[in-house]
């Protein structure tokens, strides 16, 4: 397997790479414009954008902002809010594997922001099925995750009359650099049916192993093409605009709000994710079961890009993280209704196989990062260091009696320790 020279991806990236002569990846060569690009002036031209939709909806709102328990939900929110004078309506679908940490994180900014909040929640009887059906489908136990979290904004915004979606980094261009910053790519039904939904619509799991409706898909449908454009909807990424960095992004939000972090099993960044009961456990490890990575390679190789860990450091996080088993994983079960023999034989039906080879009764792995370190090429492709490395921050918890490993599905909304807001200044206009 071929491996970037300067960061940890593999050529079998899901999201599809490619390699230059000096064998750094098509990722590492975009991320280098957010040490090049203008960013006074993009910030600019996201100045003048709000501006054209600021007080000219039916409603109230301005835009949709998509929320989360975790992830960079506080510092999108707070950029337009705070920052560019917006008034969004905050949403988000909900995953069913809630922690208790991710509803309290929701509860502080709703309560900071002092915003209106919509959540869908599906029936789950009806998200177990289609699970299940994913699960045999595509190997996917998060499809539902991907779709609804995805599509719920767009029916939202078509539904209200609200043109403006607002979302965080474009993962295939923070990633894979499958688009530039300056071509400003916007959320379309096709990038998120090709690589966020493995190429398969709802509409396609009608019938199959579970016997789905149409019916019981409609949550996970896109707005026709007319809707979309009778209202002029359109789905633009922070990222194109204000040089995206996560960990410094929770730093300076942690400092203002105060919300919670907390360790997960399979990778070193305490800040994203912490609101799933299963990303980063039993859903990272199918994804390493199918590709022969996980989210440490994805969050060390973020992190040698922004000049703050050595490649040699992200080969160490991947040897620490990589074989840690999923804790989560009966529990999952439990919930979804397949025994362990039954989740496997489907897992390892999509293991490619490129990377993994069955062997003594047993899948190995045929390469990984770990066997790169002494590549040739590395010295030349690495960046000089501008940061020395440190830890994700890991806060106190807020509840020491909550049990973090059970499933929430629903909880209150407010919270009694955040009604003064920290002091804001003016926003832009």
């Amino acid at each position: 397997m071929k491996y970037c020279r300067r960061c940890l991806y593999p050529e079998n990236h899901p999201l599809h790479l490619t390699f230059d002569d000096a064998g750094i990846c098509s990722g590492c060569r975009i991320h280098e414009e957010k040490d090049s690009l203008d960013w006074a002036e993009r910030e600019a031209r996201l100045t003048t954008l709000f501006s054209a939709y600021r007080g000219k909806a039916p409603g109230k709102f301005d835009c949709i902002i998509p929320v989360s328990g975790a992830r960079d939900s506080h510092f999108i929110v707070d950029t337009v809010k705070r920052r560019f004078g917006m008034n969004p309506l905050l949403l988000s679908y909900n995953r069913h594997h809630n922690t208790p940490r991710g509803i309290r994180n929701l509860a502080y900014l709703r309560t900071w922001f002092d915003g209106d909040y919509m959540q869908h929640v599906v029936a789950p009887q009806r998200v177990k099925a289609i699970t299940r059906e994913t699960i045999h489908r595509m190997g996917s136990m998060y499809w539902h995750v991907l779709a609804g979290q995805s599509v719920f904004p767009v029916q939202i915004a078509v539904r209200f009359k609200i043109p403006l979606i607002i979302w965080g980094a474009h993962q295939g261009l923070d990633q894979v650099g499958m688009f530039s910053h300056t071509d400003e790519v916007e959320m379309t039904r096709k990038y998120r049916c090709d690589h966020d939904l493995m190429g398969v619509e709802a509409e396609d799991l009608v019938g199959g192993t579970q016997g789905l409706r149409e019916s019981d898909l409609v949550p996970y449908m896109y707005p026709h093409d007319r809707e979309i454009s009778r209202i002029g909807v359109r789905g633009i990424y922070l990222n194109n605009f204000i040089r995206w960095d996560t960990k410094q992004q929770h730093t300076d939000m942690l400092e203002r709000y105060g919300y919670e972090t907390g360790t997960v099993p399979r990778s070193f960044d305490t800040c994203n994710d912490v609101d799933c009961q299963h990303h980063s456990g039993l859903h990272d490890w199918v994804k390493f079961a199918k590709w022969g990575y996980g989210r440490a390679s994805d969050h060390a190789s973020r992190e040698i890009r922004l000049r703050r860990m050595t490649r040699e450091q992200g080969i160490d996080m991947v040897a620490k993280y990589q074989d840690t088993p999923p804790a989560d994983k009966q529990t999952f079960l439990d919930w979804v209704g397949l025994n362990a023999r039954e989740f496997d034989g489907e897992i390892d039906r999509f293991r490619d196989p490129r990377i993994w080879e069955r062997a003594k009764g047993s899948w190995q792995l045929r390469d990984s990062i770990l066997n790169h370190r002494e590549d040739s090429g590395v010295d030349a492709a690495r960046l000089p260091i501008k940061e020395d490395w440190s830890e994700f921050p890991v806060t106190a918890t807020k509840d020491p009696d909550a049990d973090e490993s059970a499933y929430v599905l629903m909880a209150r909304g407010y919270s009694n320790d955040h009604r003064v807001r920290p002091e804001w200044p003016a926003p832009r206009s």
